[in-house]
């Protein structure tokens, strides 16, 4: 069964097919979370949390075929949440916030530092790129459900780019390293 076929059932109430559908893309969802929460916990939290709005509005789902976009904005809004309630509380442990303050940090790896760079973007920079380049949709998806012009989200791309760029080049500076 394709995916519409099982969001058209899941529209109609059927609780297997729309378990099947977050079923079959769940490593899809796994990592746009980790790309947004860095961390694995939180990433299991939003998956959850957008698992349930999206379970409890699918009939409002107008069209079948845009399930997993319609998911994964779900998904992106319950990150943005999660990482707002965190702002409001320390971040680090104790051990980690000392060797910070010691000046013992470790190098980053290229993985940590790819993924810095795209948590120090604006919001909007940051979504525009994960929806293009992981998760591989045309600018005119990203468009709609960014729900900006196609140009907008262009130059969204272009100064997100930019600005990782700068930060991997500053991370080679002061690491000595760059992937």
């Amino acid at each position: 069964m394709t995916d519409e076929e099982l969001a058209r059932k899941a529209i109609s109430g059927n609780v297997a097919a729309f378990e099947s559908l977050l079923m079959a893309h769940y490593e899809k969802l796994y990592y746009t979370a980790m790309k947004y929460t860095n961390q694995h916990n939180d990433a299991l939290d939003a998956i959850q949390e957008a698992s349930c709005k999206a379970y409890l509005s699918i009939h409002k789902l107008n069209h079948p075929q845009y399930f997993m976009t319609w998911v994964t904005k779900i998904l992106i809004r319950e990150c943005y949440q999660l990482l707002q309630k965190q702002k409001k509380m320390i971040p680090f442990e104790d051990a980690v916030l000392f060797k910070k303050l010691e000046g013992h940090q470790e190098a980053p790896t290229h993985a940590s530092t790819l993924s810095a760079a795209l948590l120090d973007l604006d919001q909007k920079y940051q979504s525009a790129i994960i929806l293009h380049y992981y998760h591989d949709l045309p600018i005119k998806e990203v468009a709609e459900i960014m729900k900006k012009p196609q140009s907008t989200i262009k130059s969204y791309l272009l100064r997100g780019r930019k600005r990782m760029k700068a930060y991997f080049e500053r991370s080679e500076r002061l690491h000595g390293t760059i992937i």
